[in-house]
């Protein structure tokens, strides 16, 4: 593994408790464990924090002037974004740096962890820009409007939502017996958005003293890191629906 120095420490106080994974334990009956999916998911993050910084410290008069000619922070933020292409949170980090990983022995550094992640992923960032970027957002499941997303998992999926393995009833009686788990409390169901887009759902279902969750991507969707995105964020929009109860993640092993 590379040694990377003050390059992880920045990485780790930039992600901060984005790669949080107390409390979670994975399950998957794809075979992937926890351990897989949360390096992957920590290697994704770093690699799009290298990848920025490599972009910016080539770019560096452009991003300069980019930083300067912003009103706050935040604003730097949002224009190092836009300038380079990347995610947000590889724009924190960009803003992040100090003059001391700005040198050419640092750049090195940087190049040669981005070469290290590139040979433990099995994709590229081009390949699936979701995976590192901040734009995929959760939503509450609404029973009328999100029944397109459903109807489409259930029909390709033919299992009930509630994740017993057990075939899919109607969609009305799914729904409805939805609809009866959610309002108990015992499940927490997303819908997945990249702008106006509906990419995917996340289901929580309270289970013997667990939450059993489960990543569902569109086809139409799939191999752009949708997947990976949806996995990082719905961890503190589980917690925040069970508090304190363990989460498995159950993931399919095609689709991210």
């Amino acid at each position: 593994m590379t040694n990377v120095g003050h390059f992880g420490a920045l990485v780790g106080t930039v992600v901060g408790m984005r790669l949080t994974t107390v409390g979670v334990c994975a399950a998957a009956r794809s075979g992937a464990t926890l351990g897989d999916m949360t390096n992957q998911d920590r290697a994704v993050t770093r690699r799009a924090i290298a990848d920025a910084l490599l972009t910016a410290l080539e770019r560096r008069h452009e991003v300069l002037d980019a930083i300067v000619e912003s009103e706050d922070r935040d604003s730097a933020v949002a224009a190092v974004t836009e300038l380079l292409g990347k995610s947000r949170v590889g724009a924190e980090a960009v803003m992040g740096m100090s003059f001391d990983q700005l040198t050419k022995e640092s750049r090195r550094r940087i190049a040669a962890e981005l070469d290290d992640l590139n040979s433990q992923l099995s994709f590229t960032v081009s390949e699936r820009p979701a995976s590192a970027d901040d734009s995929l957002r959760l939503r509450a499941f609404a029973d009328e409007s999100d029944l397109d997303i459903f109807a489409a998992r259930t029909e390709e999926v033919g299992a009930a939502g509630d994740g017993s393995g057990s075939p899919a009833g109607s969609l009305e009686d799914e729904i409805r017996a939805a609809r009866s788990r959610l309002k108990a409390e015992e499940a927490a169901w997303f819908v997945a958005l990249d702008g106006d887009d509906k990419v995917g759902m996340v289901f929580g279902e309270l289970a013997g003293g667990e939450v059993n969750v489960r990543i569902w991507i569109h086809p139409e969707h799939r191999k752009k890191g949708y997947g990976t995105a949806a996995l990082r964020r719905c961890r503190s929009e589980l917690a925040a629906s069970f508090p304190a109860v363990p989460l498995v993640v159950r993931a399919p092993g095609a689709g991210f």
